[in-house]
This record gives C-alpha cells, structure tokens and sequence, in this order.
C-alpha cells in the first residue's frame, strides 16, 4: 500500500501543489508496508531511549554546573529540555491513528524546526554571555565525563534517526536525528571549552564553538521547516 495521492508532483516545499514546475521539487511517494511499520515503530522506540536519556543527561550536567560554576556546562544542561521536546514531537507523531497521517507528518516537522529555531538562540545566549563575563569555571570531571557519554551517545542515536527518516519520508524524524548530532557538537564544545579551560586555561573555546554550533541549528532547523531532512 502506498500514501495516497498521484504519482510524484511538484510542490512549492510547503506542501502545496505548484502552478508550475519552476523553484519546486519531487515529492517522493514512500511505500508503506510491513517494513515502514517497522520502522516507525523504531523511530518511536528510538525517540523515547533519546528522551530518557537527555532527562538524565539534563539533571546531572545542572548539578554540575551549579557545582563548577560553569554557565556553558549549565546551558548544555538545559537545552537538552528542548530537545527533549523534538523526542516528545516523534514519539506523538508515530502514536496511534497518526501514524499514517501526512498532515500530522507535516505538523510535526514544523514543531521540530520550531525546536531548531528555539534552541539556536539560547545556545548563542549562552555563549555571548559567558564570553563578556570573562566566565572561568572550575574544572569539573563530572562535565567532562558526561560530554565524553553523549559525544559516544547521540552520534549513534542521531544517525539511526537520519536513516529511519529517509525509509519512513520523515523530515520530523531526521530532524530530530540532525538535533542530535548537535547535541553531540555542543558536547564537543563544552569538552574542549572544560579540558581547555582546566588544562590551558583557554576558557574563550567553548562559547566561541557554541557561537558556531548556534548558527548550524539555523540552518538545519530551515532545512527541516522546508522538508529537505527526509531527503
């Protein structure tokens, strides 16, 4: 069985059939059969493994931030609230009835860019602050493990996710993918900006990552408005 509607057709990107075929693009008609049923059921599983462990990766880079005094590791802490939102936004979107819906597909990959567009300019924040006040915190072993864990972590998760976007023709659940990838770069970020910092006394590094990091949650989270994510 296959989505309903005619074959491939050009659309303007929001989901609206074109007048013409200038500045559109193919929609791909995905095959939904036992193996896209199965795949959804794994971007669902995925999507709560994803969710419980940014509630721990939350809670204990918070306390120990409070602990080092570190703005940057506090940040990384609270962002994963946000993109605990995107595991929510998949895990709704792949319940029930709405699992063969492509107008709840298409909801759904708004909300996801809307969590890109919301985490960019709190990882920015974050990052200005730090480096205006001069922010040097105490070295934090406990931070350094954590980033090292989701550095490990979200790689895998996230490129599961990519890849089970492409099967199901879910740009919702290869943003969520691409979201944590950026965890994983953020994680980068704060292991150099705490090794450096503890090392070196280099503690410009991780804001100044971060600033970069906030400009790519820019990018994909256009990307995903528009759609591009599942292809």
């Amino acid at each position: 069985m296959s989505l309903p509607g005619p074959l491939p057709e050009a659309t303007d990107g929001s989901g609206d059939r074109c007048a013409d075929t200038h500045g559109c693009r193919p929609v791909t008609i995905v095959e939904i059969d036992r193996g896209w049923h199965e795949a959804a059921r794994r971007a669902r599983l995925l999507s709560w493994i994803s969710l419980g462990y940014m509630a721990t990766e939350g809670l204990v880079a918070i306390v120990a931030a409070v602990v080092a005094g570190s703005v940057a590791l506090l940040g990384f802490g609270l962002d994963s609230a946000i993109e605990g939102a995107a595991s929510v936004i998949v895990i709704w979107r792949f319940t029930g009835t709405r699992t063969l819906s492509p107008t709840v597909e298409k909801r759904a990959q708004k909300a996801v860019a809307v969590t890109f567009f919301l985490l960019a300019p709190y990882i920015a924040y974050d990052a200005v602050t730090a480096l205006t006040a001069r922010d040097r915190p105490q070295t934090s072993w406990v931070g350094i493990a954590l980033a090292i864990t989701s550095m490990i972590v979200m790689p895998l998760l996230g490129r599961a996710k990519r890849h089970l976007g492409a099967r199901l023709g879910s740009a919702t659940t290869s943003g969520e993918g691409t979201q944590n990838l950026l965890c994983a770069y953020l994680a980068g970020a704060v292991l150099v900006g705490l090794l450096g910092n503890a090392l070196w006394g280099w503690w410009w590094l991780d804001p100044v990552v971060a600033l970069a990091i906030a400009v790519l949650a820019v990018w994909e989270g256009t990307k995903t408005w528009r759609g591009d994510e599942c292809c």
